[in-house]
This record gives structure tokens, sequence and C-alpha cells, in this order.
């Protein structure tokens, strides 16, 4: 049996889209610092093609790391943070819970870039919650909660630790 954080094929595609929304939203903080690197971008597009079933799971799976490793050629934190949340998201094809993972950089991203908004991780993480289709909602709703399982990205490690974990918990507080 697979992990409860994996997700049907059918719900991480749902979920993808509105994970590449969530990533491709902040990119531009990535971009301001590496305008000629395109793999976050890159990354996003895959995600969107694997949310309409133009590229299939393993497929997906060997290139998501691609993104991630962009967050290394970067120094500021809102442009890791959003290379990173376009990582997370091309991670949905391999689990579901990774799309928690891209809203949660993303939302970090967001706050990292307007440190003077005191509410931008808030406002970003309302704006997220109000893009989820009712399939969406439904989908990431299956998955446990932060801490609940530890088989997968919604288990200990960098996710569920800090400014990610709480944007997580607050995301997921939403879907209730």
């Amino acid at each position: 049996m697979g992990s409860p954080q994996s997700l049907s094929e059918i719900d991480r595609r749902v979920v993808a889209a509105w994970a590449a929304d969530c990533a491709e939203r902040v990119l531009a903080a990535f971009e301001s610092e590496a305008p000629t690197d395109p793999r976050p971008r890159d990354a996003i597009a895959r995600t969107r093609a694997f949310a309409r079933g133009e590229i299939d799971a393993a497929a997906e799976i060997r290139r998501r790391f691609v993104a991630g490793r962009a967050a290394h050629d970067v120094t500021t934190p809102p442009a890791i943070a959003a290379a990173r949340a376009a990582a997370q998201a091309a991670g949905v094809a391999h689990m579901g819970a990774h799309a928690l993972g891209a809203a949660a950089y993303a939302a970090q991203a967001a706050g990292l870039s307007r440190p003077d908004h005191v509410d931008a991780v808030r406002d970003e993480i309302r704006w997220q919650l109000e893009q989820l289709s009712p399939e969406a909602r439904t989908a990431l709703r299956q998955l446990p909660l932060l801490g609940e399982d530890t088989a997968g990205p919604l288990g200990p490690g960098l996710l569920s630790r800090g400014v990610l974990g709480a944007n997580i918990r607050a995301i997921q507080a939403g879907l209730r």
C-alpha cells in the first residue's frame, strides 16, 4: 500500500494545477535575480502539462529535482523560496502532498518579497485557498494533517518546521 500522502493519479493531476498556480504567482521573485535561468518556469510548465495529462507521472518523477537545484544558484531568500515552490509543484507527479509544499514555499516567497507587509503570508494563503477548485479541495482534504504520517513530505522534516510548517498548518486549516 502506498503512502496516504500520495493521492491517486487523478487527484495528483487535479492538485498539480493548483500547485503550479501557487508557484507561478511568486516566480518573479526568482526571475528578478536569475532572469536567464529557465528551470523553475519549466518545472511549472511541466506541472501544468502533467495536470492536463500530457506528461505521465514516471517522466515527471525523473525530472522533479531540476527546479530545486535552481534554488542553489540564487542568493536572496525570496528567490530561493520561489525556486523551491516550483520544485515542490513538480514533485506532485510523485506525491500529492508536494502540492502543500509548493503552496507553503510560495507563501514564504510572498512574505519575504514584501517584508514591510505584515499580512503578506496570510494574504497569499487566502489567495491560494480561493483558487482551489472543489475537486482540488476534496483531494487535498484526503491528505493527513502535517506530522500525522511520516512516509512523505508531511512527515518530520523541512516542511513540518518553522514558517513552512506554519504555512501548511494554515492551509490545512483553511481546507477544513
